[in-house]
């Protein structure tokens, strides 16, 4: 059966959207989701289950997080072949040796994300942007909460995308990776 990574938007990030790890990953096993395995608190899940569309999959899995644990929040399913695509994709792995500067914002529309062809040509400075097929990648050269790139960037996607750091996107792809042996 095939492995899925499930990204959720702004859960856990200050007051205001709270998620235990333990309940969300207790909650996809009741959803019939096997090899459950949850990493860090911000909102990743990994799991086990049969083949469908990403995008149903997330939309059951925000209904059931919405009526069990009372959290409204932004889902993103990605697929183990997914995310073997986000990572071949980032053509911006040598621009430093910070891996938490390096911020890859994943949507499930890939029309938002070819709209981003525009931003990703532009210059920026010391900041980089490379769009690829899976996502959109971003240097934030001088950190996160100070990129211009990003800002941009993460207005352009709305609501239909989520970020994650390079360093999480290797620990999610490692984990991945564990099960399958």
């Amino acid at each position: 059966m095939p492995r899925y990574v499930a990204l959720f938007r702004g859960i856990n990030v200050g007051k205001a959207k709270r998620i235990a790890m333990a309940d969300l990953g207790k909650l996809l096993e009741k959803l019939g989701y096997e090899d459950v395995k949850t990493l860090l608190n911000s909102g990743n899940a990994v799991f086990t289950g049969g083949a469908a569309s990403t995008n149903k999959l997330a939309a059951g899995i925000r209904s059931a997080v919405a009526k069990k644990l009372g959290v409204d929040a932004a889902v993103i399913v990605k697929s183990a072949r997914d995310l073997e695509g986000i990572l071949a994709g980032n053509e911006l792995g040598d621009v430093g040796p910070d891996h938490a500067r390096l911020l890859v914002a994943m949507t499930d529309d890939a029309k938002a994300l070819a709209a981003l062809a525009p931003f990703a040509q532009r210059e920026w400075g010391d900041e980089k942007v490379h769009l690829g097929k899976h996502a959109a990648y971003v240097w934030c050269a001088n950190g996160i909460l100070e990129s211009p790139a990003l800002a941009v960037l993460l207005k352009a996607l709305g609501p239909v995308c989520t970020t994650r750091n390079w360093a999480t996107i290797n620990k999610i792809h490692a984990l991945m990776a564990a099960d399958r042996r």
